[in-house]
């Protein structure tokens, strides 16, 4: 692996972390996500940074960010694009959708209509639409950063589960401590808190860093260490329904970006532990006794990671 582009991805996270304040673990797990070609749904209620940090991350690396705040009237033709006749070609024209973009955040998904979901849905899982008969491929990169609004805000419905597991990670910014909100009050200013975010890489080295992590080396007990506590949530009685094989498809590409991301070359057990969290959280189902019981999701994965013996792989941790 080529270190130089390591540091690049540091230099990144550098920048972001100058307006998306106190959120350094955040950020480094969305940067990893992107790394692994993923996407993220963020559950956060408005106006705790969510587009200053899709802005700042694509500033960052040079790629081109688009934002459609999903309310009830927006259509799939929005998202995919739509052919309009033009008198003066004698012909129908075909008009891009706000999906051509590098990164896209996904305002409020779950206000919309099952319609546009659907549509959005297909163009994460394929990375291309179908206008009119004709497919067009979306950019490469193509990366969504979703947001939902908690579960019974007004105006919400719940996202369908298969849509919910085609995010590779889910998490939370929250607010931001007290120190990172004093100096977030300190420096308004006129402009927008990204205009000062510089260009650290192109989108060719942002390219080039994600076919890297193809290549980080995974021993067979850590993928059996995988498959072990995947299975583990099909069979723990407060789960009623367990991650699918595409959640050991994400926590497989997870641990390899972290690894990557720590300047490794191969997956150690604590990268599996440590995005196991982010991978699982919204791919399972509590069951109706761990409901009456008071556990939390959180809870049950920590105990699945108890009950499951960790490999040891000599010094490495």
């Amino acid at each position: 692996m080529d270190l130089s582009y390591v540091e690049k991805s540091h230099n990144v996270l550098n920048e972001v972390n100058t307006v998306v304040l106190g959120k350094k673990t955040e950020t480094a797990e969305i940067m990893t996500a992107f790394l692994a070609n993923g996407h993220v749904l963020l559950e956060d209620i408005p106006g705790v940074g969510k587009t200053t940090l899709a802005t700042a991350f694509s500033k960052a690396m040079g790629l081109d960010c688009k934002r459609v705040q999903f309310t009830p009237d927006v259509m799939p033709s929005d998202l995919t694009g739509f052919s309009v006749y033009r008198r003066e070609e004698e012909k129908f024209v075909y008009q891009e959708g706000s999906v051509f973009c590098n990164i896209l955040l996904a305002d409020e998904i779950n206000r919309t209509s099952p319609k546009t979901q659907s549509a959005l849905l297909e163009v994460m899982e394929e990375r291309r639409v179908s206008v009119d008969g004709v497919t067009r491929a979306a950019p490469s990169p193509f990366l969504v950063i979703a947001t939902q609004n908690p579960s019974g805000a007004a105006g919400t419905q719940l996202l369908p589960e298969a849509q919910i597991d085609r995010f590779m990670i889910t998490l939370t910014l929250g607010y931001p401590d007290y120190r990172s909100e004093l100096e977030i009050a300190r420096t308004v200013g006129a402009g927008a808190r990204t205009d000062n975010v510089r260009t650290v890489i192109s989108k060719e080295d942002f390219l080039t860093m994600q076919e890297q992590i193809h290549h980080i080396y995974v021993k067979d007990i850590v993928y059996d260490y995988i498959i072990k506590l995947i299975t583990a949530t099909r069979q723990h009685p407060y789960i009623e329904r367990g991650a699918s094989p595409r959640a050991t498809i994400a926590l497989v590409k997870m641990a390899k970006a972290y690894a990557w991301l720590q300047g490794r070359n191969f997956v150690v057990p604590t990268d599996v532990i440590t995005q196991l969290p982010y991978v699982l959280f919204h791919r399972i189902t509590l069951s109706m006794a761990a409901k009456m019981n008071g556990s939390k999701r959180q809870d049950i994965l920590d105990d699945i990671l108890k009950r499951t013996p960790k490999p040891y792989l000599g010094a490495a941790k």
